[in-house]
């Protein structure tokens, strides 16, 4: 282990781009804890500690993702999700509309303008989402009485405050995620995200030993419960780790070719299909509208039938899991395109012993697919309930159970999976030994 830092630090590119990364997010930190002008600080993290129901899981999932700025109404207080949320519907988009799919498939150039795209759109959806939460704070009092506003302030110059610092500090996170793609190690977006989520974990367990402590009467966590919580959360990293790198592996070969008295090709590979095609995209789904359906059943049919949808819940999870099936098919159906696949393979002279090239390859590996995706589908559906069992088997709170699954869980372990990828990537470059068993390299997940 040390052995490996030392090897680390010894080639300079590598160091410098850690360094810099290190850095960065330094100063994403700091910017969590700027607060808006013009808001009322503490009667904003007094609301988000006590909202409840759908509401307050909305509001504990959104300040998960910007590490607890939303909860002191920071000027990072949107995070990144804006952004996110831009890129994924561009991608939905691309794979519907043929004039955007055309464009991406035009390389460098279309990928260019399909970014510019997604920065334009993240630009719209701040303004609408800090001008719908600068209105609701505005407009949750009486005339002129509003405990979010600060003293001495108008509600038209706190909107404008709001609005402006938001929106302003989303463009500034987007920025310092791409100076961390070009001069930094990883994916700058992902990483200020785990950062986000990382930054979290030292309340949860402030929060566990607390409940723990034998000098509170009140506790209610006994020294058996932390245990069985340590080795759960073990468990569940290791199991996460191996569904992000499992792949299933397709037998294809090369069709030979003679050119004088050599024999060229022959030779047997594999095609590897990701069992976890999706990540975490329908999780991230299945809750937004899980959250939603929740408010709508409470607005419309009154708090009795609310009740029936709201986290945690018989018919919530019911639905949540068939939300997370459904868009794991759709998302990876967008995806892997096994025509575009069986095209490359036929081109390139490879095939899949005992299938015919063309359309049999094509139906073949949407049939492998299908299958993998149903146990990517079920794994995805597990994690992400496991906080909610456990939180109520164990009588713990939710935001100690959050580190043992769902979202959180699958960001942390794939995007450090890709960073220990990149730095093995210099590692090798160097002639050094990578973090696999006995120098072998560690395979999976490429971002």
């Amino acid at each position: 282990m040390f052995d490996t830092l030392a090897k680390i630090l010894n080639v300079k590119e590598l160091r410098g781009k850690l360094l810099i990364t290190f850095l960065l997010l330094v100063v994403f930190r700091l910017g969590s804890f700027i607060p808006t002008p013009g808001v009322n600080v503490s009667a904003i993290t007094e609301f988000v500690a006590s909202a409840q129901g759908a509401m307050g899981a909305v509001m504990s999932m959104a300040d998960m993702f910007t590490g607890g700025a939303l909860s002191s109404m920071a000027i990072f207080g949107l995070g990144i999700m804006p952004y996110i949320t831009a890129s994924i519907i561009f991608q939905l988009l691309t794979a519907i509309i043929p004039s955007l799919s055309r464009i991406a498939h035009e390389g460098a150039t279309g990928r260019k303008k399909i970014n510019q795209y997604v920065r334009s759109s993240t630009v719209a959806l701040c303004l609408i989402q800090s001008g719908m939460i600068a209105w609701a704070m505005a407009t949750s009092g009486e005339a002129g009485s509003s405990a979010f506003i600060a003293e001495g302030v108008s509600r038209w110059e706190f909107f404008f405050y709001v609005v402006l610092s938001l929106t302003a500090g989303t463009m500034f996170l987007m920025w310092l995620g791409e100076q961390i793609d070009e001069f930094g190690i990883g994916n700058g977006i992902s990483l200020l995200i785990m950062a986000g989520i990382l930054s979290r974990i030292p309340r949860a367990i402030y929060r566990l030993f607390q409940g723990a402590d034998p000098t509170n009467s009140g506790s209610s966590i006994s020294l058996g419960t932390i245990v069985l919580l340590v080795i759960l959360f073990v468990a569940m990293t290791l199991a996460v780790v191996m569904i992000t790198l499992g792949t299933r592996r397709v037998p294809i070969m090369q069709a030979k070719a003679v050119r004088g008295r050599k024999t060229y090709g022959g030779q047997r590979q594999f095609l590897p299909l990701k069992v976890n095609q999706a990540n975490v995209i329908p999780i991230i789904f299945g809750q937004a509208i899980m959250q939603v359906l929740a408010g709508f059943v409470g607005a419309i049919l009154g708090e009795s039938m609310g009740v029936f949808f709201s986290p945690g819940s018989f018919w919530y999870t019911v639905f949540y899991i068939i939300l997370i099936l459904f868009f794991c098919y759709f998302y990876t159906a967008i995806q892997f395109n096994p025509n575009e696949i069986a095209d490359n393979l036929k081109q390139g002279g490879m095939y899949i012993p005992g299938i015919r090239p063309g359309k049999r390859t094509a139906d073949h590996l949407e049939k492998i697919m299908n299958r993998i995706a149903l146990a990517g589908g079920v794994f995805l559906a597990i994690i992400a309930v496991v906080p909610q069992f456990i939180s109520r088997g164990l009588n713990v709170d939710y935001d100690i159970s959050g580190l043992l699954g769902g979202t959180g869980l699958l960001i942390v372990v794939g995007v450090a999976l890709d960073v220990v990828q990149r730095i093995e990537s210099y590692l090798l470059m160097r002639n050094y030994e990578g973090f696999g068993v006995a120098g072998g390299k560690l395979k999976g997940r490429r971002g």
